[in-house]
């Protein structure tokens, strides 16, 4: 059991991990032996560089890239940076995303525009440049939502990227098969993260109350999801959705 959860050696490469759910994997995946790459996009105040080198600081052969995973151009030179410094990539977790979320009728153009490329347009720029340096037996896992399924008040543009990555999935887990590389996703329901500590207090408890589990999902609990999936133990699963809400939602 032990030896399914031994990344020695691996390259992984997770975007939008300076904080949150992808310092979590970074974390998780050094500890088990891989070299991982830190992807942050770099913010006016410094915060994401900061954050993402603080993340880094405790790894061996930790790479930290400063990479937009919505520009084509950006995510063709971290990928090439990766393969210059480390030699090729054994994961890629496209975890990377951004929320603006309005009602349909208030919703700007850049309001959808920029949720779709940096949530759709991202994981599809990822998928398309890596997939030539990803090794033989490789892993691939996308990061979708418990939106791209309910339909949550406010997301059309969060949830119709988050369904979109569920097929871009599908279609890369039938591509992808010949090199013996898995491609899966995870939707992660209310998730004790930065979003939800900054929602009023009333909002958290009727998220709670449609919560069998009677708890928020923890970082760890979506960590082990993504190990698992990237673990030999799932050398036969490809092409699906993994649901990581605690019952909120049962499709």
């Amino acid at each position: 059991m032990a030896q399914a959860f031994d990344w020695s050696g691996k390259v992984v490469l997770v975007t939008g991990s300076s904080r949150g759910i992808g310092a979590g994997l970074i974390n998780a995946f050094a500890r088990a032996g891989a070299r991982c790459v830190v992807n942050y996009v770099a913010d006016a105040a410094g915060r994401n560089k900061a954050d993402a080198e603080a993340v880094a600081a405790p790894l061996k052969d930790g790479l930290v890239i400063d990479c937009d995973v919505a520009s084509d151009t950006a995510v063709a030179a971290m990928v090439q940076q990766v393969r210059e410094k480390l030699g090729g990539l054994d994961i890629l977790i496209n975890n990377a995303g951004i929320l603006r979320d309005r009602t349909i009728k208030k919703m700007t153009a850049d309001d959808w525009d920029a949720v779709v490329a940096v949530n759709l347009t991202g994981p599809a720029n990822c998928l398309r440049h890596a997939a030539p340096i990803l090794r033989e037996g490789g892993r691939v896992v996308n990061v979708s939502s418990l939106s791209a399924f309910a339909g949550m008040f406010g997301q059309a543009n969060y949830a119709a990227t988050k369904a979109g990555v569920v097929a871009l999935t599908k279609v890369a887990a039938r591509e992808l098969a010949r090199q013996q590389i898995t491609v899966n996703a995870i939707a992660p329901g209310v998730i004790d993260t930065e979003i939800i500590a900054s929602v009023p207090q009333e909002m958290k408890e009727k998220y709670l109350e449609q919560i069998p589990l009677g708890r928020f999902g923890k970082i760890e609990d979506v960590v082990d999801a993504v190990l698992f999936l990237c673990s030999p133990m799932a050398a036969y699963i490809t092409g699906q959705v993994i649901h990581v809400n605690g019952g909120m939602l049962m499709p």
